[in-house]
């Protein structure tokens, strides 16, 4: 632009006007040129400042030459509609419970890992097959998740939103996953449970939380051991060849009538069961495995089972609905902003 400027400060002699007016009278019509040139030497730098009316165009008529065109206001960012608003902090309440709810089950399995001790040397080696690391990862998951879609909700961050929602669509795939192989797979599930259930036998006597669930299990169920009550011989205690009361006993959980006189915890009521045949047996314990137990329990409540499973897959499912709604809310309204 300088350059411009500084070749037509320069007079050509070809550009030298042959007419005795000079280039300010009014009588010679100015070019574009010459009217560029006038704005400059009076330093007009009002386009810089505020909008210049547009040229007029080949199709515009004499009588619209002079006039302004009007500039459209730039379209305004539309508020959340009432709906909008209660999907909104439904997902932050929503969330924010849930985000407490695994605050509250992640300290508590770290509480059980620290009372017991499992961080120690000796007992690191067994930390996998504690209970507790399944309230730990469990707690550390929800909380997580639930977390980025509070914050996601009330600050309106599309990148939480959007990273809550493909963990929910996730976590929902593969519960139907889950439900599909667990119900293809039943024999072999069967397997790892009996592994399991023999597994937490062994380990009754040293570890609480193994014998809090056994106990549950087989007061819940009136069952004992896994297949029956003989199952108890791998633990070291209740083995026949083992010295001490326990030997060839099984624990007070697998007897028909624990309490002495309804009032009094007998401990001691199961001791030398093993050693009594099924008919003598089971005037004092039961019988029965808790696997048994166990499919009898599921078959006689499938339909609870599975109306508490559509139920929570639902929620899920209708949580990412709402989840993809706001961030389309979100996305139009800084469109339009």
């Amino acid at each position: 632009m300088r350059r411009l400027q500084s070749m037509r400060w320069f007079c050509f002699p070809w550009l030298r006007r042959e007419t005795s007016q000079t280039e300010t009278s009014p009588l010679i019509p100015k070019t574009d040129t010459d009217r560029e040139l006038s704005g400059v030497l009076q330093g007009t730098d009002e386009s810089s400042t505020e909008e210049q009316a547009p040229e007029p165009g080949p199709n515009d008529g004499p009588e619209n030459q002079g006039r302004t065109r009007e500039v459209k206001p730039r379209a305004r960012s539309r508020p959340f509609s009432l709906r909008d608003c209660l999907l909104k902090y439904l997902l932050f309440f929503s969330n924010l419970l849930f985000t407490v709810l695994g605050l509250v089950v992640l300290a508590l399995g770290l509480w059980g890992l620290i009372n017991k001790e499992s961080f120690a040397q000796e007992k690191i080696g067994q930390i996998s097959t504690d209970p507790m690391l399944v309230f730990v990862i469990l707690g550390l998951v929800l909380s997580t998740l639930c977390l980025s879609g509070c914050v996601g909700a009330l600050r309106e961050n599309c990148c939480l939103l959007q990273v809550f929602s493909a963990t929910v669509l996730v976590l929902v795939a593969a519960q139907v996953l889950a439900a599909i192989v667990a119900y293809s797979l039943q024999g072999q599930i069967e397997g790892y449970l009996r592994s399991g259930m023999l597994a937490a036998m062994v380990r009754y006597q040293d570890d609480l939380d193994l014998r809090f669930i056994t106990d549950e299990i087989q007061i819940g169920l009136q069952c004992c051991g896994a297949d029956n009550y003989r199952d108890w011989e791998v633990n070291m205690y209740y083995n026949c060849s083992a010295p001490g009361v326990l030997s060839c006993g099984v624990p007070a959980t697998c007897c028909v009538d624990p309490l002495e006189n309804g009032t009094v915890w007998n401990s001691q009521c199961g001791v030398g069961s093993q050693q009594l045949d099924e008919f003598s047996a089971q005037s004092v314990i039961f019988l029965g495995g808790c696997l048994g137990g166990m499919s009898r329990w599921i078959e006689q409540h499938t339909g609870l089972i599975g109306a508490v499973g559509i139920v929570l897959l639902g929620i899920q499912i209708i949580t990412l609905f709402i989840t993809t709604r706001l961030m389309d809310k979100i996305q139009c309204s800084k469109a339009t902003s």
